[in-house]
């Protein structure tokens, strides 16, 4: 196939750069610096499988039809980019693969359904220098068709992109992607304290307020009638059931994540796009358990609160200590 991954960030470069690797006839679509260093000394991807160098072609911009899109771009930007796209994906299969549950109906809104699939990825991928990514945490793929049931053509996208990393199909991928949206809980606060996932899971205080998060998430989600789908290695039977348990014991659920992570810093990708000075998708993470709570009137104090801090930090470049994010939830009516 000739595959073209539009929005080779941390997660386009990876899928990319290891389906590359595994033979398949690869293009990645990025900015300039990345670009340039791409094809000056292929990728670098560094981390849990070692010290890889790829060689793959990239530009910045497509001008051909492939076989298949991976649109890995933020979901801030996937309308804007899929009507960048139109004149050359007519017929051709488009993986939308952002965080979030929107990104699919924005794609199709500019692209039309047919040829829409739907990958929620589970991956711990880091990209802040030009060229080079750190794959912090091993992980899989689930892939869906929104729009129509599965079918060969999603089993054969399936299959390709397993021989990079492990993939999985799903019937529900509307409610895989709320189940990851349970799971990105833990961008909000890396975003708003500077640290990583990592550190925010050893201390106490911040711990408690992630697990907060996540048990706000899931109860809003049962709330409006959402039947979650399982995550690769997190089964949603066991997601529901742990965060409807007191908070002390839900609290298991993020130490559970973080000794998954190991020892690799993982930054979450909140705060990588602060630290490359770029606006966040907050709103497509956190952001998503505030919208569904005001569209069934169910308040989302701590979730509003983080989404807040984060536009904070975005806008002062300033991180805060974990004292002022305790206090600014305090603060908070919740």
């Amino acid at each position: 196939m000739n595959i073209a991954v539009v929005g080779a960030g941390a997660v386009g470069s990876l899928v990319g750069g290891l389906l590359a690797r595994a033979g398949e006839n690869v293009l990645l679509i990025g900015r300039k610096a990345h670009v340039d260093a791409i094809n000056a000394n292929g990728l670098l991807i560094d981390g849990v499988l070692g010290t890889l160098h790829v060689k793959v072609k990239a530009q910045e911009r497509l001008d051909f039809t492939p076989d298949v899109v991976l649109l890995a771009v933020k979901t801030q930007s996937v309308a804007e980019t899929a009507r960048e796209i139109q004149p050359y994906v007519a017929g051709v299969a488009v993986v939308t693969m952002q965080n979030g549950v929107r990104c699919d109906d924005m794609v199709a809104d500019a692209l039309g359904r047919k040829d829409i699939l739907s990958c929620v990825v589970m991956l711990g991928v880091t990209y802040l220098e030009p060229g080079r990514i750190t794959y912090a945490r091993q992980g899989a793929l689930m892939l869906g068709v929104p729009f129509s049931p599965v079918d060969d053509r999603a089993r054969r996208i399936a299959g390709m992109l397993d021989k990079a990393i492990p993939t999985a199909l799903t019937s529900n991928i509307k409610g895989a992607r709320w189940a990851k949206v349970i799971v990105n809980e833990n961008n909000a606060l890396p975003a708003i304290t500077g640290l990583s996932i990592n550190e925010i899971n050893r201390r106490p205080e911040l711990r408690r307020l992630a697990t907060l998060l996540m048990k706000e998430a899931a109860a809003t989600i049962k709330a409006a009638d959402i039947t979650l789908a399982s995550l690769p290695q997190l089964s949603a039977t066991m997601l529901r059931l742990i965060l409807s348990m007191p908070t002390p014991i839900a609290g298991l659920l993020p130490r559970m994540m973080a000794r998954s992570m190991g020892t690799t810093p993982v930054l979450g990708s909140t705060l990588q796009s602060i630290k490359r000075g770029e606006k966040t998708e907050i709103d497509y993470l956190n952001g998503e358990v505030v919208a569904l709570g005001k569209s069934i009137n169910k308040a989302t104090p701590y979730n509003d609160v983080v989404v807040q801090l984060v536009h904070r930090v975005e806008a002062t470049g300033t991180f805060m200590t974990e004292e002022q994010v305790m206090a600014a939830v305090k603060q908070s009516p919740v």
